[in-house]
């Protein structure tokens, strides 16, 4: 019963996607990285392609994949390249799946420059091979049923996506196998088969009847609207596909509706109702007699006949003797309810498990366009936002080092370490001190020496395979014909060179934090000392503690603590700007989808305004609120100035304490600085395995390549002639003995000049020669047979008789009337052995055959046959075989 229906693949010609595409990017983006990548990317296209549609494919889940894989490609390319007629003109070409063709007219096959086309038929692929990949699982066992239905509902909701996009994608009319009447039939047809397959994984479990009957009730409602389907549709029928899936879909619907009324009949005999459970049955057994009689060499039945004709004999039997129930008729009986478990696959690309977007940095070209400019836009306003507020920093700093502020408040005594000079030096000690600064200048060196050898790792990979490739390419010249390496690594090496010059920069940018390190490492050697070292080497000076108390040190400190404040919001507000981030993109490519343009510069400044508006106005009162502040500093630093005594003492003192406050900072930046080295080197050397990995597959991709290339050339050389051809000499060609041969089908040569003119005109046979006289003292001899030098076969063939005797000539060639087959080892010239009519008292003469060759087996007595051989027609035959 377990008969399925698969749909055959549709066939596709070859198309370059490389030169065409390769081109439009070449035209389109500036060269670079992502052009690189986005021709390799392509180049990774077509070979799936090639994968997909380039050769047979195995009824296997991994051919479905690599099939699915190429149609969630060409779902994301789609709107990153201008596929039409008048720009990027691809044409796809697709034989009907059906169509088988005529001698004459070939198949019918559609060509167009669409891609929608090319999805269209790659996704009726995927549904087709989904269906054979169903088909052939094993019904018997219980994965095996799963997977059938899940693959069952994938090719119906691929089906059925082609029914509501075919129109749209293509712009003429599609051909027969993806219509939408066509692929809506195929959608049913498999949806039929996947509760079909659920009905069997039930009756394997021993569901409950009730269950079980809703089950294939479903399923014959399902092939029962797949067949009238098919009936309603004018074109289909034509198809011989459908020709055959007509009765199985018709014998489908009876066979689910019979197994139907058998489990409800069950079902009805649990519940004492004897008379339903006979009409069931008979009405089971009608439809499996219908289609035995008309679906027989289609479906078979006999085992579902056998079980349902059993149950009704017992059930006659038992309500004929017990229960005498009334048997309704079969439109009075109650309705068998439905239960659909199946339901068409969405189609939602990406389809397959294993699908990674080649071209998932690619956006069309005027959306690129739009990203740039936007990009420089978003910079230029981060960069104005941060870099007022770093001026502003670096303003504020260096006029209160200007002031010597907050030190000179902090040293009113004269003798001791002031305040934010001690928290400097506890800073500096907590980070680390020298000894962080030195081990991260330390490891610099060693990180870039691992990134150095990656790189130089996998451009030694291409240059030895490279070089590989040359050497080949020069032994075997025009026969080497793939591209050569230097070629097609052409990318890698430009990527490889820009690595190089990353490293370049990077070294450059280290020697520039060592040199900063060197000029301030003293003074941070200072900070990181114990408190009593520290004050120790800086000079004191005289007492000023009649300051200490005073109105103008006290507001002095308090303008300081609210410039404090102000930058450490403005180090908030700076991370806060550059956190800010908004995809573009989506935006763009809805006004490319909606308008057919961008306005670049309308949506772009209306975003940032958005994005950075408060911002600004953070950062513009931020300024104004350090510009009040260092007027009023400045101010109260002239009273605090005047009241204060300076002399040398306290002017040395003042000086060390500035070399201290900048020495804290410079350790702060360059800490920073190194720790971004090594993030930087880190985060490089990721991108260098990337790199590697990349250069390392294609290495390995190229090293396949080339020991096939080498296969195939080793086996042509060896198929080739090791010396000219040469004439043999007549001497050698011609045989010491005569040698059997097969007569001539014409004894008057033809001239090529004649044939040409008559090429209908056959040489008549020549008259058969006179029957040689026979001497009987010939035959009391032993016969003169001259051993052949030429190989026995079965048949060997016949030659000219001798002179000598003559015996019954027969025919020379197979599949001539009156052939019959010559014994092995059989001697034209012993014609006693027959026995002839003229020569009764001829004595039987023995065959000698060849040396180191059996003899023939010895005749039968005289007037009969040889076992297993025809005799001789008593009727004269021409020697010659007539033409």
């Amino acid at each position: 019963m377990a008969t399925f229906i698969s749909v055959p693949l549709k066939k596709s010609s070859e198309v370059d996607l490389v030169k065409p595409l390769c081109k439009y990017v070449i035209a389109s983006y500036p060269a670079g990285d992502d052009q690189a990548e986005y021709i390799r990317s392509v180049e990774e296209l077509n070979k799936l392609r090639k994968s997909a549609l380039g050769r047979p494919l195995d009824k296997h889940e991994s051919s479905l994949e690599i099939l699915l894989r190429y149609y969630d490609q060409l779902c994301s390319v789609e709107p990153k390249f201008p596929f039409s007629e008048n720009q990027l003109c691809l044409t796809f070409t697709w034989k009907d799946a059906f169509d088988k063709g005529s001698l004459f007219g070939g198949s019918v096959k559609l060509s167009l420059a669409s891609l929608g086309y090319e999805k269209t038929c790659v996704l009726f692929n995927c549904a087709a091979l989904a269906s054979q990949i169903a088909a052939e699982q094993n019904v018997d066992n219980d994965e095996c049923l799963k997977a059938a239905a899940k693959y069952y509902q994938l090719a119906s909701g691929a089906f059925s996506h082609i029914k509501d996009t075919v129109l749209s994608a293509l712009n003429r009319e599609p051909t027969m196998d993806i219509c939408p009447e066509t692929v809506g039939t195929l959608s049913l047809i498999m949806l039929a088969q996947a509760q079909e397959v659920f009905f069997l994984k039930a009756t394997s479990d021993r569901m409950k009847d009730a269950v079980i009957a809703k089950l294939a009730n479903q399923a014959a409602d399902f092939y029962g609207d797949a067949f009238k389907q098919c009936q309603y549709k004018d074109n289909l029928p034509k198809y011989f596909y459908f020709q055959e899936v007509l009765p199985v879909l018709a014998a489908k619907h009876c066979i689910m509706q019979a197994n139907a009324e058998l489990h409800q009949s069950i079902l009805a005999k649990q519940k004492k109702r004897f008379g339903e459970e006979i009409a069931r049955l008979q009405h089971a057994a009608e439809l499996v007699k219908t289609v035995a009689s008309r679906y027989d060499e289609y479906v078979s039945v006999k085992d579902l006949t056998d079980k349902i004709n059993r149950a009704l004999t017992a059930a006659k039997k038992d309500n004929d003797f017990i229960y005498h129930d009334r048997v309704p008729e079969v439109k009075d009986l109650e309705q068998i309810g439905k239960a659909a478990l199946v339901k068409a696959t969405a189609i939602t690309p990406p389809l397959s498990q294993k699908f990674s977007d080649l071209f998932e940095k690619m956006v069309p070209m005027a959306v690129q366009q739009s990203m740039s400019v936007y990009n420089q836009r978003k910079a230029e306003t981060v960069n104005r936002l941060v870099g007022s507020m770093r001026e502003a920093t670096n303003l504020c700093n260096g006029v209160l080092a200007s002031l010597n502020l907050p030190a000179a408040l902090e040293d009113l005594s004269g003798d001791s370490v002031p305040q934010s000079i001690a928290e400097k030096a506890r800073t500096v000690v907590e980070q680390g001190g020298l000894q962080s600064i030195e081990q991260l200048i330390k490891d610099l060196p060693e990180l870039l020496t691992r990134n150095r050898e990656i790189l130089d790792e996998s451009l030694k990979m291409l240059d030895n395979e490279e070089t590989t490739d040359n050497e080949l390419r020069s032994k075997f010249n025009q026969r080497w014909n793939r591209t050569p390496s230097g070629d097609l690594y052409k990318p890698l090496r430009a990527e490889g060179a820009n690595f190089g010059n990353i490293l370049d920069k990077a070294v450059n940018a280290d020697q520039v934090v060592r040199d900063r390190y060197n000029s301030h490492c003293d003074m941070i050697a200072l900070l990181c000392k114990p408190e009593n070292e520290l004050n120790a080497a800086i000079p004191s000076a005289n007492p000023t503690k009649t300051l200490q108390g005073s109105e103008v040190v006290n507001v002095l400190r308090s303008q300081l603590v609210q410039l404090e404040e102000v930058k450490k919001e403005r180090e908030t507000l700076e991370g806060e700007i550059k956190a800010v981030t908004f995809d573009m993109s989506t935006t763009f490519l809805t006004a490319l989808a909606q308008d057919g343009a961008i306005s670049e510069e309308q949506l772009s400044l209306s975003q940032l305004d958005k994005l950075y508006s408060s911002s600004n106005q953070r950062v513009q009162a931020s300024l104004h609120t350090q510009e009040e502040l260092l007027g009023q500093i400045q101010t109260s630093h002239q009273e605090f100035s005047s009241l204060k005594q300076s002399n040398t003492e306290a002017n040395q003192r003042e000086e060390v304490l500035k070399k201290l406050a900048s020495a804290h900072d410079s350790y702060v930046e360059i800490s920073n600085n190194l720790r971004e080295g090594t993030k930087f080197y880190n985060d490089f050397t990721e991108i260098l395995l990337k790199f590697q990995n990349k250069c390392s597959d294609i290495v390995f991709a190229r090293k396949t390549e080339r020991d096939e290339l080498l296969k195939e050339l080793q086996q042509s050389i060896a198929r080739e002639p090791s010396a000219p051809s040469f004439n043999v000499p007549a001497y050698q060609s011609s045989p010491a003995a005569p040698n059997p041969t097969p007569a001539p089908r014409s004894v008057f040569p033809q001239q090529p000049q004649q044939a040409q003119q008559q090429p209908q005109s056959k040489p008549a046979p020549p008259s058969r020669p006179p029957p040689p006289s026979f001497i009987p003292q010939a035959a009391s001899t032993t016969p003169t047979n001259t051993p052949p030098t030429g190989p026995l076969t079965n048949n060997p063939p016949p030659m000219a008789p001798a002179s000598s005797a003559q015996g019954p000539p027969y025919p020379s060639y197979q599949g001539y009337p009156g052939f019959y087959q010559m014994p092995m080892g059989y001697n034209p010239y012993a014609y006693g052995q027959y026995n002839m009519p003229n020569m009764p008292n001829m004595p039987y003469m023995p065959y000698q055959g060849t040396p180191g060759q059996g003899g023939y087996p010895g005749a039968p007595p005289a007037g009969q046959p040889y076992p297993g051989y025809q005799q001789q027609p008593p009727q004269q035959q021409p020697y010659y075989p007539q033409q």
